[in-house]
């Protein structure tokens, strides 16, 4: 039983200095903004980096100071294979997608393809080339990416 209290300590001990690195770290950043967004359909734009795609911004990296970007990606009509099917990376230190509707089909550089449908999520590797094989009629996707800026490039 002697064990178990000396783990407990241990395990608190080790909780409180994870807090203080985390304090730590976000030190000389600026605090975080609150901010909403309700779904309009009038906010879904064509000024994303898909000519086949349009994209809702959250808000997100103005709260952050760009921090990260977060934003929601619909998918137009059906795919066509020759437009979508570009290898291509991000230089991103982040990048989350998570399916909200429909399936897309992503094949990833080193991990293969993957058919991802809705309540799936994928996190992709910096600098990882990749391109979108495939998406269903009405598809979207939530994206989340830091830093908010970052570049794109074709390969």
């Amino acid at each position: 039983m002697a064990r178990t209290t000396v783990r407990a300590r241990a395990t608190k001990q080790d909780v409180k200095r994870s807090a203080v690195k985390v304090s730590r770290a976000s030190k000389g950043r600026r605090p975080h903004k609150f901010v909403k967004s309700h779904l309009r359909p009038q906010d879904f734009k064509t000024d994303g980096l898909r000519t086949y795609a349009h994209y809702r911004d959250l808000g997100i990296k103005d709260a952050t100071d760009g921090m990260a970007i977060a934003h929601v990606i619909r998918f137009l009509g059906q795919c066509d294979p020759k437009v979508v099917s570009k290898d291509h990376l991000h230089e991103a230190d982040f990048q989350m997608i998570y399916v909200l509707k429909g399936s897309i089909t992503t094949e990833i550089k080193g991990q293969g393809v993957h058919k991802m449908k809705a309540g799936d999520a994928w996190l992709q590797p910096h600098s990882v080339v990749h391109k979108v094989l495939d998406y269903s009629d009405g598809c979207e996707v939530l994206e989340i990416v830091m830093p908010a800026s970052f570049r794109s490039e074709e390969h």
